[in-house]
C-alpha cells in the first residue's frame, strides 16, 4: 500500500460499508466490496489488528431512551493547575448525560455534548452539575435546532 496510512481503496470500501452497517456478515462485505469471503475477512482482521477498526457498537435512539434535547455546551474554566483541570474532567466525564466531551486549543477550553429529555431536565444539569463545578468561568448553550448530518 503506497498511500500515507496504508489504506487501499479496498480498505476505505470495507470502512464504509462498516460504518454503515457493522453488523454485516463477511460474505455480504465481500459481496459489496468485491471480494471471496477469505481474503475480505483477512482485511477486516488486519484493520482491526493495526487499530483502525477500534470495536463496534449499536446505534440507539436518544428518543427511546428518553433524551431526545440535545445540547451543545462551551465552557471555559478559570483554573489551568493540573489538579483542579483533571478533577474537572473526571467529574463532567462521568455524568450520564455528557455523550461528548472534548479538551479544546484555545477558547472555549471545551466543548461539551449533552442528551437529556427536555429543557427541565437541560436546566437541572447546567444549574445542578455543570454551573457548580469549581473550575467554571463561562457556559454557553447551543441547542440543535436539526441535526443535518452525523457520522458515526
Amino acid at each position: 500500500m503506497s498511500n500515507p496510512d496504508g489504506l487501499d481503496a479496498t480498505d476505505r470500501d470495507i470502512l464504509f460499508h462498516l460504518r454503515q452497517d457493522g453488523r454485516l456478515t463477511n460474505v455480504e462485505l465481500a459481496k459489496r466490496v468485491g471480494l471471496t469471503p477469505p481474503p475480505c475477512l483477512r482485511r477486516v482482521k488486519r484493520l482491526e489488528e493495526t487499530g483502525v477498526i477500534t470495536g463496534y457498537r449499536a446505534v440507539v435512539d436518544p428518543a427511546a431512551l428518553g433524551r431526545e434535547l440535545e445540547v451543545l455546551i462551551d465552557v471555559e474554566i478559570y483554573a489551568n493547575d493540573r489538579r483542579t483541570v483533571e478533577e474537572f474532567e473526571t467529574k463532567v466525564a462521568s455524568y450520564e448525560e455528557v455523550i461528548e466531551f472534548r479538551r479544546m486549543y484555545g477558547r472555549p477550553d471545551y466543548f461539551i455534548r449533552v442528551a437529556v429529555a427536555d429543557h427541565a431536565a437541560y436546566e437541572a444539569f447546567l444549574t445542578g452539575k455543570l454551573s457548580g463545578l469549581p473550575a467554571v468561568l463561562r457556559v454557553t448553550s447551543h441547542l440543535t435546532m436539526k441535526k443535518i448530518k452525523e457520522d458515526g
